[in-house]
């Protein structure tokens, strides 16, 4: 590959590329690397990607390189004219420019050229802020040790979350109960469970335990550490994904306060399902997804498709571990279909009437083909699991059933009374916005996310926290930055670009784990201490029961389920949990008409013998229960009371 120093160039230089052979996107035949531009107007008669059908010069009226960096122009075609009027425009002028020390600039844009035709050169530009200089300005000590925003971000979460009753508040989906057991099953027999161990009420049911990987790390982390090894791995997962969000925002050149500002918002939001599950791990990997998948079309477009292209591929080993990990993998392939369709879109549109637009449909064309073929093998790699092609009609069958998604809470649209709801509201309306402004500058791959976004968060609360990380992904870049502002953000990003080591997440990471295997304590002071809530969870009358050996099967409200599964499996087995997927249709409307109190709502206890109801104080069957005979209280506190029948012959004495 040919190279043209452009460094320190200034006044009248200018660079004349001669006779250049065709190339293809891939992979471009000269790479012009441009540095150190000082004080002056590019004045070169450009088409700009982002700027539809308009032109204007590099500088856009104004002096100094800088100024492409802060437009982020992603890409931009000279039109070029042949040596003939060349010569006649600019004689004897025209020289190349050598390479030198010359006129350094504090901002360092750099364009990879790829040839179309000999009289038409595309650049892809990529704005990067951590060009020479402020390495140099940045001693090699110092861009090891300090840390930059992202690492604070990463280093006060996880902090906030490990160290404060958020602690506590990551316990606070009993769920995680029965995912710890069954990690710890899994860990003993060292098998995947196919049959139900748990429930009473199933018998011998089969059961996809399709989160067994994620399973097997909290059950381990549950037998060393404790439920502070628990917490202190959701932190760090949630902390990883908005650390992360920050720093590739960044890489695309967001203002730096308005990356701040949107990754706040998206974090706000997002602690609606701030809880100690595996869907957190769905929101590392979606982000993970969208990165990849978005750079690889951007660089696509820029004619680097080979840089970005080889990451493609990296998808189906991703969504392997994915699969086994949580149920949101089907966030990966509709992300995949997006962009196909995007590419598709862009192959459909483009034309064959000149050289460099044929390029650009031969390119849309190999990408649709490459994301084709990604997305065939992410499918295979998703039979890579213990239940094979089963569990896709299995998730089918439960993502299908209306009952269950009209009545399963975290399904239901968010309730707007929320604050965390609230900022996702805030989100939804920077995007609005944003694109009213930019709108015409989104590729139709992001196009398409954000209308999967928007539709996505408004349909489940349970996917605000992945729509707002997209949302997030695609309008932050769109935001302009100027002024006193831009200019801060565009000295910071450049500082930023020089600190590389992130020491602090290594120590911060290394010093909560050594925290959390002291069992919580630094010396003698605890400071890390999680638990579930007694104010939430029935934990001293599940306690009462276990003391006092009160015999089983035991019934809760579902959503108690999984604490009953941690404190008594396998000394007692529950009636119902969670796992609604694993009960069905059929069983969960006689459940609830049980726990309405609905007519007939006697025969569920009947058929399912139950021996012993661990309920909500206020729960209208609590209530009832307290008025029949059939049913005597054994304890009583603010948050439970617990019940047997009155013909049992357990040795205890009402509490």
């Amino acid at each position: 590959m040919a190279e043209i120093g452009m460094a320190g160039a200034c006044g009248q230089d200018e660079v004349v590329v001669r006779n250049v052979g065709l190339g293809g996107l891939d992979h471009a035949p000269i790479e012009i690397e441009a540095r150190g531009f000082c004080q002056q107007n590019f004045d070169v008669v450009v088409s700009a990607k982002n700027r539809a059908n308009r032109r204007g010069d590099f500088s856009g009226g104004k002096t100094g390189g800088g100024y492409l960096v802060e437009k982020r122009l992603e890409g931009m075609v000279i039109l070029a004219v042949d040596d003939g009027n060349l010569d006649r425009r600019f004689g004897q002028r025209l020289r190349r420019v050598q390479p030198s020390k010359a006129g350094a600039h504090n901002h360092y844009p750099r364009f990879y050229l790829a040839v179309h035709r000999p009289t038409s050169i595309r650049f892809g530009a990529m704005a990067e802020v951590s060009g020479s200089s402020s390495k140099s300005a940045t001693p090699v000590w110092a861009s090891w040790a300090l840390p930059s925003v992202a690492d604070l971000i990463f280093v006060a979460l996880l902090g906030v979350l490990v160290f404060t009753p958020l602690s506590v508040r990551l316990l606070g989906d009993a769920g995680i109960g029965w995912h710890i057991r069954t990690g710890q099953q899994i860990l003993a027999t060292h098998t995947v469970p196919h049959v139900d161990p748990f429930s009473s009420s199933m018998g011998a049911k089969p059961w996809f335990a399709w989160e067994w990987l994620y399973d097997l790390a909290a059950g381990e982390l549950e037998r060393t550490l404790g439920l502070n090894g628990v917490v202190w791995f959701t932190s760090a997962v949630i902390a990883t994904v908005f650390a992360l969000a920050f720093r590739l925002l960044m890489q695309r050149g967001t203002n730096v306060l308005v990356a701040l500002v949107l990754v706040l918002l998206a974090l706000a939001a997002s602690m609606i399902h701030f809880l100690a599950r595996p869907h957190v791990l769905s929101w590392l990997f979606t982000l993970i997804w969208f990165w990849i998948l978005d750079a690889s079309g951007r660089n696509c477009s820029c004619g680097r498709g080979g840089r970005g292209r080889s990451w493609l591929w990296a998808l189906p080993l991703l969504m392997l571990v994915w699969l086994n990990v949580h149920g949101g993998f089907l966030l990966g392939f509709a992300l995949l279909g997006i962009f196909w369709m995007g590419a598709v879109w862009n192959w459909l549109r483009a034309k064959d009437g000149r050289i460099e637009q044929a390029f650009g449909r031969i390119a849309a064309g190999k990408r649709s083909w490459d994301l084709m073929w990604v997305g065939l093998l992410s499918a295979a790699a998703s039979l890579v699991n213990p239940y094979g092609w089963k569990l896709h009609l299995h998730i089918a069958s439960y993502l299908s059933n209306r009952f269950l998604m009209d009545h399963i809470e975290e399904f239901q649209s968010p309730n707007f009374h929320g604050v965390a709801q609230r900022c996702f509201v805030a989100l939804l309306l920077i995007t609005l916005a944003i694109l009213a402004r930019r709108g015409r500058e989104l590729r139709m791959s992001q196009a398409l996310t954000v209308l999967f976004a928007v539709y996505a968060g408004l349909y489940a609360s349970r996917n605000i926290p992945v729509s707002s990380v997209l949302l997030v992904m695609v309008v932050g870049p769109l935001v302009p930055s100027t002024g006193l502002a831009g200019r801060f953000s565009q000295k910071m990003a450049s500082v930023q670009g020089g600190l590389r080591g992130h020491l602090w997440p290594v120590v911060a990471i290394l010093f909560t784990l050594w925290i959390a295997a002291n069992r919580g304590r630094a010396g003698s002071t605890e400071i890390m201490d999680a638990y579930f809530d007694p104010k939430r969870m029935p934990v001293d009358a599940v306690t009462y029961l276990e003391k006092h050996d009160v015999p089983g099967p035991v019934l809760s409200p579902d959503y108690w389920g999984g604490y009953l599964i941690y404190q008594l499996y396998p000394k007692q087995r529950v009636v119902v949990d969670d796992r609604h997927d694993f009960y069905g249709e059929a069983f969960l409307k006689s459940y609830l008409k049980m726990m309405h109190v609905e007519p007939g709502w006697q025969e569920f206890l009947r058929e399912h013998e139950v021996a012993c109801l661990v309920l909500p104080r206020n729960a209208p069957l609590t209530n009832i229960l307290l008025e029949t005979r059939d049913w005597k209280p054994l304890y009583t506190d603010d948050v439970a009371i617990a019940f047997v029948r009155s013909s049992s012959t357990a040795d205890t004495e009402p509490r």
